[in-house]
């Protein structure tokens, strides 16, 4: 689908919500509907035309960048400017997104335009993707996937977790990754049990559990994955709640398609994980959608518990157990749903249970 194609949809849009125009002030929504990728911007769209708001800085970028909206540079402020062509072109009635627009950029907005607050007015437009954008997502996630074989290949007692989240933060970057989808999560021993548990200089032990929650972005994109190894044997009690963690993750798979709600998936793990007996130590949501942000709808989690699934997400499941004082097991997959189920995007790093062999 085409920068084209993403903002007529959202033109067609304007006029159900009985709108005029639409103000999109998300970075990232404008990057999704213009390519544009600068970092001070703002798109004024009508049912028939689009502005693209932004400073003289930006001038030669834009121009190859984007195609489908004008440039219009601001020296005021950009909602200064953006109010001047609502007025301009008789935008009487335009929509804003509440969930971005802090309280002082609003106050900026100016009158006679009445500027109406919406939710996740673009983001829905994201939740499904076309086959362009699943093909980044798939490279991101094959960078990410080599990048774990490169972690599995050197691990060993002795390092520092922080040395480990550099030396694969660098090697994702070496295969063509722009940067991480979010701080890289290496969380050893009894620190795994910390489901965010960002890397620091704790030296990783022989026996000691591994959690790595790690991604990169691919040209705008983002994988997340998931896996939980050990460096030498392992405490019994992590092999036990592995084999629940892992059989859950796969449960979810099977039951992840079209028309499954995100409470059904979120449900369905932590009941799982309930009856096994370890209910209260998995505390925090099943999945997330990803794209080009590391979150993003749908999900089974806060407002996307109602939500259906539809043939074109892209969702995580990523069930955990984290026993305090002992460390903790998540395994988490990336997932495309398609017309009759769900396929898993994350095939080449395997998340049955693994032993590093301590040299």
């Amino acid at each position: 689908m085409t920068n084209d194609l993403r903002l007529k949809r959202l033109q067609a849009k304007l006029a159900e919500a009985n709108l005029d125009g639409f103000l999109v002030t998300d970075a990232t929504n404008v990057t999704y509907l213009t390519g544009f990728t600068g970092d001070e911007s703002a798109l004024l769209v009508s049912a028939t035309q689009s502005f693209l708001i932004t400073d003289s800085r930006f001038t030669t970028q834009v121009q190859a960048e984007v195609t489908n909206s004008e440039l219009v540079l601001h020296t005021a402020g950009l909602f200064a400017k953006a109010g001047e062509l609502a007025v301009a072109h008789g935008l009487a009635r335009v929509g804003f997104e509440a969930e971005v627009l802090v309280y002082a950029d609003f106050k900026r907005l100016p009158a006679p335009t009445e500027w109406q607050p919406t939710q996740n007015f673009v983001a829905t437009l994201r939740e499904v993707k076309d086959d362009a954008e699943l093909a980044l997502i798939q490279k991101a996630i094959e960078i990410a996937e080599a990048g774990y074989e490169h972690v599995l290949a050197t691990i060993q007692p002795g390092m520092t977790e922080a040395e480990v989240a550099l030396d694969l933060d660098f090697y994702m970057r070496k295969l063509g990754a722009s940067g991480t989808s979010f701080e890289t999560i290496v969380a050893s021993g009894a620190r795994s049990a910390m489901p965010h548990g960002a890397a620091t200089a704790k030296v990783i032990e022989e026996g000691d559990v591994v959690t790595l929650d790690w991604g990169c972005i691919y040209q705008g994109y983002v994988s997340d994955i998931t896996r939980t190894f050990a460096v030498g044997e392992p405490d019994a009690r992590i092999k036990a709640i592995y084999r629940v963690v892992y059989a859950c993750n796969q449960g979810v798979a099977e039951l992840m398609a079209p028309g499954v709600t995100g409470r059904q998936i979120n449900d369905f793990a932590h009941g799982f994980i309930d009856d096994a007996g370890f209910g209260q130590y998995f505390g925090h949501g099943t999945g997330h959608g990803i794209g080009l942000s590391i979150h993003e709808g749908p999900g089974a989690w806060g407002v996307y518990n109602a939500v259906p699934q539809v043939p074109g997400n892209v969702e995580t499941d990523e069930p955990g157990i984290y026993l305090p004082n002992v460390g903790g097991v998540r395994i988490e997959d990336d997932l495309l749903i398609t017309e009759t189920g769900a396929k898993v995007l994350t095939t080449k790093a395997p998340a049955e249970i693994l032993v590093v062999k301590v040299k």
